[in-house]
């Protein structure tokens, strides 16, 4: 299969479809049409490697290439910006690697699908121990892929969330910001955990005004940074920075200070976790947390193949690290405050 086939299916040039499939560019093209032409390649099961080709056809002497199913635990990948781009990561890394990912999973789609079929299966996102429960009846052949260790009886890829936003915290903190909103998930969230561990390490009181349980809907955004907004002008709560959980919330947090007087919008840094492609697009650049997406798929990948391959039998848990990327949505907030 060519990528000719591919261009042809999604009416678009050649040139275009080698520079989505190689990730030349994160703006080579659309959404729309990285979508399009990624769901193609699957379709017609597209490798580079005319030899895995030839793998994949069951050639004599030869085995077939290893087919993952993806499980979505937690979010749709069109629901969470950071999952999507990890999930085009993981896709990159099977295609380079020899695999072909054979279905994308939903939770409430488990017990339809038969996920015995697969060679391997990668889990995207929070799992819980039930979900955890209903797939290892049918593969026992997993690498969970997620920003926190889960601690379970599997490989897993991970990376620090609490950490993550320590980092973030530590260095508003370091601009002279004591007042710190929270805009995210509370529940049971490791990125909440460091907020607040930050907080009472450096015996900041906490206040409940400032923070925000929501999950990632435009409309819980809205409605949490809105009302931070009327209680700084009423007086009822004061704060300086906003420490969003994810560059998603982050990202809608921006275009709503975009709306707001000047004097508004240059009193209040933001920053998050994640650095989607979008944390790029706004307006300021959001600061942010790095996840190193695509060395987690990288090495997700190689640990399943290896697991399929019997490679290792014992649980492996493998933590990358984060670090800052500092662009222009954090002020300084003293004349005090020397940037690290």
């Amino acid at each position: 299969m060519s990528l000719k086939q591919i261009a042809a299916m999604t009416n678009t040039s050649v040139s275009t479809v080698s520079r989505v499939l190689n990730q030349t560019s994160a703006s080579c093209a659309s959404k729309e049409l990285q979508d399009k032409i990624w769901a193609a390649a699957r379709e017609i099961g597209y490798h580079p490697n005319k030899a895995a080709r030839a793998l994949k056809k069951g050639d004599s002497g030869t085995q077939k290439l290893p087919r993952i199913a993806v499980v979505m635990a937690r979010v749709t990948a069109e629901e969470d910006p950071f999952f999507s781009e990890l999930f085009r990561s993981l896709e990159m890394e099977l295609l380079l690697q020899g695999g072909l990912i054979e279905d994308m999973v939903h939770v409430e789609e488990i017990r339809q699908k038969k996920l015995s079929e697969a060679n391997g299966i990668l889990i995207m996102g929070r799992c819980s121990p039930t979900l955890l429960e209903q797939i290892l009846m049918q593969n026992r052949d997993i690498v969970g892929i997620w920003r926190n260790s889960m601690d379970f009886d599997i490989d897993e890829v991970i990376c620090d969330g609490r950490k993550a936003a320590e980092l973030a915290m530590n260095y508003l903190l370091s601009l002279g910001h004591k007042k710190i909103a929270y805009i995210g998930d509370c529940s049971y969230e490791s990125r909440y955990v460091g907020y607040c561990n930050i907080l009472f390490q450096n015996k900041i009181p906490m206040d409940y005004h400032l923070i925000k349980q929501t999950n990632q809907t435009k409309e819980e955004t809205d409605a949490a940074f809105l009302e931070l907004l009327t209680d700084k002008q009423s007086k009822k709560a004061d704060f300086s920075a906003i420490f969003c959980a994810n560059d998603n919330t982050a990202v809608r947090v921006l275009e709503l200070l975009g709306q707001q007087k000047a004097n508004v919008r240059r009193s209040i840094s933001v920053i998050s976790i994640d650095d989607i492609t979008d944390a790029q697009n706004t307006k300021p650049y959001l600061t942010t947390v790095h996840i190193p997406h695509r060395e987690m798929a990288h090495m997700a990948v190689m640990l399943l193949l290896d697991r399929i391959a019997r490679g290792h039998t014992s649980s492996v848990r493998i933590e990358f690290p984060c670090r800052l990327v500092y662009r222009d949505s954090c002020y300084p907030n003293s004349i005090q405050s020397i940037r690290p």
